[in-house]
């Protein structure tokens, strides 16, 4: 088992106490409404399996032979839950992320390709031009300060940097004030009004209602995405034309729009570009953005591993060099700081699965319809799989300790064949980002300031931001 550094030891990384006692179908709709965490019971924590009911049974798996059977050896009698739909649809339609069964396998045959090494390779240029941006903007704020610090609001920024990512390598939005281009004030505030709307639980979903009964936050924010879909939808069709009279791009767009099934040579229509765009648009950045905001506020509060990191960072690129993608494998330290903090805050914190046949799990019976839950936070907290599951150390995932993990004993990206599939997308992105902010700047909790709370909804989320001290390294 990794040793903890003392210094990391000291510091208790923010987290949601459990549920300590059985909650009645009211509780549960309040407490998932405010916060999904708070619904996990003290148990599950503790034990591979807890089930009970509330107007539907469920099921909490988190033993990782238990979940490698959902994810993996039966992963089509656990498609995603009808919550999960609900939830879904209506920013992103059907699209690699939501859609199940052959309409989901022949959609990810055709974009598998677009995913490889190589297209990273060529798109991670931009990634290091957005980080440079990054640290010009810390910059600025660090000017405006006092002493030479500022307090900033990393999840703001990591969130401007990922979309400049978006915008600039996956969709090659048109030029500012063009009727194809993007706001990321506009999206951001249309993403967060949407999770805080229609991307949050229901009572009508507790108790198990189907979904074609409207839930009151669908029908008040129905619109909430349609600016930004139509966006997309717009640029879609004008990158497709521009390309039918023999223009060549090198972005998702194009990659997509050009994609071919290789079993069935089906490719994708406007629409099911547009849909999957969407998807990369609401989930993509946003979970690579608060992979960077929790590995900053964690390094900020373990400061002998932050000095570490950087210096890591400046002997990889330079001192004040860009990061670059050519020298990461100079720098493993940021993928372990990466790797530790979306085990303790993982973008995607709880997935919910539906069984459509009978099955039984770690000798638990399962029934047709039965809701299987993969409570990823408490997975990876689990006292039976971490040694010190509340500490933040990134030795957990130095080379020879990751290589001993049961592979479903972690899941930030999920596993099997719905894997995410930009999962060394997000990764190189996430280096890129660290790597350039800890060459440059110091990062340090802001005096006085409360832990931030963790809050999932759809995403797991620092409840008002995530404001930190930044310095300029000497």
């Amino acid at each position: 088992m990794p040793a903890i550094d003392m210094t990391a030891a000291t510091f208790q990384p923010a987290h949601v106490e459990p549920s300590t006692r059985p909650m009645s179908v009211i509780e549960v709709a309040a407490a998932a409404r405010r916060n999904l965490l708070e619904t996990l019971p003290t148990l599950i924590y503790r034990q591979p399996m807890v089930s009970g009911k509330t107007a539907i049974r469920w099921h909490m798996v988190a033993a990782p032979s238990g979940l490698k059977q959902v994810l993996l050896d039966k992963v089509d009698n656990y498609p995603k839950s009808n919550i999960t739909q609900r939830l879904l649809r209506p920013a992103i339609g059907s699209s690699m992320f939501s859609a199940e069964g052959e309409e989901w396998r022949w959609q990810r045959r055709a974009a598998a390709p677009i995913f490889n090494p190589r297209k990273i390779d060529a798109l991670a240029p931009v990634m290091t031009a957005a980080a440079e941006r990054s640290c010009e903007r810390l910059q600025h704020a660090i000017n405006d300060g006092f002493n030479g610090a500022g307090i900033v609001d990393v999840m703001e920024e990591t969130i401007s940097a990922t979309f400049d990512v978006v915008c600039d390598a996956l969709i090659g939005a048109g030029a500012p004030g063009s009727d194809t281009s993007l706001d990321r004030r506009e999206v951001g505030e249309q993403i967060t009004r949407y999770l805080e709307t229609i991307g949050r639980i229901s009572l009508l979903d507790i108790v198990g209602a189907p979904n074609w009964i409207p839930r009151p936050a669908q029908l008040l924010n129905r619109n909430v995405m349609q600016s930004t879909g139509e966006k997309v939808a717009k640029l879609v069709a004008t990158r497709r034309a521009e390309m039918e009279d023999g223009a060549h791009y090198d972005d998702l767009v194009a990659y997509l729009i050009q994609a071919v099934d290789p079993e069935t040579d089906r490719k994708m229509d406007d629409s099911t570009v547009r849909n999957n765009l969407m998807s990369f648009i609401v989930a993509g950045h946003e979970t690579t953005a608060l992979a960077l905001a929790w590995s900053l506020y964690l390094l900020a509060n373990a400061p002998e591993l932050q000095e570490r990191a950087a210096a890591e960072a400046r002997s990889a690129f330079g001192k004040d060099g860009p990061a670059t993608y050519d020298k990461l494998d100079q720098a493993p330290y940021l993928r372990q700081v990466i790797d530790e903090a979306m085990r303790l805050y993982p973008p995607a914190a709880m997935l919910s699965r539906q069984a459509v046949a009978p099955d039984e799990i770690l000798g638990r019976e399962i029934k047709k319809g039965d809701t299987v839950i993969l409570p990823i936070y408490a997975l990876h907290r689990h006292d039976l799989l971490w040694e010190r599951p509340m500490a933040f150390d990134p030795e957990n995932f130095a080379p020879d300790i990751a290589r001993q993990r049961d592979r479903f004993a972690y899941l930030p990206f999920g596993a099997g064949p719905r894997i995410c599939i930009g999962m060394n997308f997000a990764l190189t992105e996430a280096q890129i980002i660290l790597g350039a902010l800890l060459n440059r700047y110091h990062f340090a909790p802001r005096p006085s300031a409360k832990a931030p709370r963790p809050v999932l909804t759809m995403t797991l989320r620092p409840e008002g931001g995530m404001p930190l001290q930044v310095s300029r390294r000497r």
